[in-house]
């Protein structure tokens, strides 16, 4: 009896034994940098320097910060871009692969290929194919088109870097979709086709309404993701952010500002308040718009 006493007053720690390394990798690399973030952002700290408590000025600061507007609005751009093409596309795409017929699983794989490979060598590949004397110039220049700036240009250059970003993004919700798409009742289907429905009123009236969770889920992830974006613009536009600065993200101005030696830790750490904010926002945006349209 005594041992299982004693075994009963030992439970109520188990589960915390059990979790303590888990909640220390946490503590360590997730909550302690967002304190520390949040902390910063309220003093004038530089990367040598440990700071002093200045309140709200950085964030006031930001609102006459030319470069923050730039990489705000660069942002935004990318989240109405870009996560509609991943919202729909990876769709259609999951659409076209879902059946079982010889050679898909080929198919599939060329299609996820994309999401594997290293941001740094897809970047770079799609630099050299958009250079000025890359391999799509060269192309456009034989059929008598000309050498097009994709990589000078302010507008092209952040258009091609949302163009390597829905490429990379399109496998990995083409495998949530397929998922969607396999829970799906082939009743449905049928039904609606008994009644003389075509394919695209199926996909209106059946597909989408039967995916549209898995939609609001890609469409936050997406918005999320395309909001943050860093390694596509830095890539393809390089540190300065393209000409004079202006295809400049939100994330790459907080890596510019807080990075050196003479880094104004402070003032980035403001950025990425924001940068949080904003993404939460976003996300609670789409949930509520979703929630909204249920009936």
């Amino acid at each position: 009896m005594a041992g299982v006493s004693r075994v009963r007053r030992q439970l109520p720690t188990s589960p915390w034994l059990f979790a303590a390394p888990g909640l220390l990798v946490v503590g360590a690399f997730v909550v302690y940098p967002f304190v520390s973030t949040v902390v910063n952002s309220f003093t004038d700290r530089r990367t040598l320097i440990p700071g002093r408590f200045v309140g709200l000025a950085n964030f006031r600061e930001l609102i006459h910060d030319d470069m923050f507007w730039t990489g705000l609005r660069n942002s935004t751009l990318y989240i109405v871009v870009v996560v509609p093409a991943l919202v729909v596309l990876p769709l259609l795409l999951a659409l076209l692969v879902q059946k079982n017929i010889p050679g898909i699983a080929f198919f599939r794989s060329a299609f996820y290929t994309p999401v594997v490979a290293s941001i740094v060598v897809v970047g770079l590949i799609w630099v050299w194919l958009l250079d000025e004397r890359g391999l799509v110039n060269s192309l456009l220049e034989t059929v008598g088109i000309g050498r097009i700036g994709f990589l000078s240009d302010q507008w092209l250059l952040l258009l091609s870097a949302m163009a390597v970003t829905v490429w990379k993004g399109l496998g990995y919700y083409m495998i949530i979709y397929l998922a969607a798409l396999a829970n799906v009742p082939r009743e449905l289907h049928e039904a609606a086709a008994v009644d003389g429905a075509g394919a695209v009123r199926r996909f209106l009236s059946v597909t989408v309404p039967a995916v549209r969770s898995t939609m609001v889920l890609v469409a936050a992830l997406s918005s999320v993701a395309a909001f943050k974006v860093f390694s596509e613009v830095y890539l393809m536009a390089g540190p300065d952010g393209g000409p004079a600065g202006e295809d400049t993200t939100l994330v790459m101005l907080v890596q510019r500002t807080g990075t050196g030696l003479t880094g104004r830790v402070g003032y980035a750490s403001a950025l990425s308040v924001v940068v949080f904010v904003v993404t939460v926002a976003l996300m609670l945006l789409v949930l509520r718009a979703d929630r909204r349209d249920r009936p």
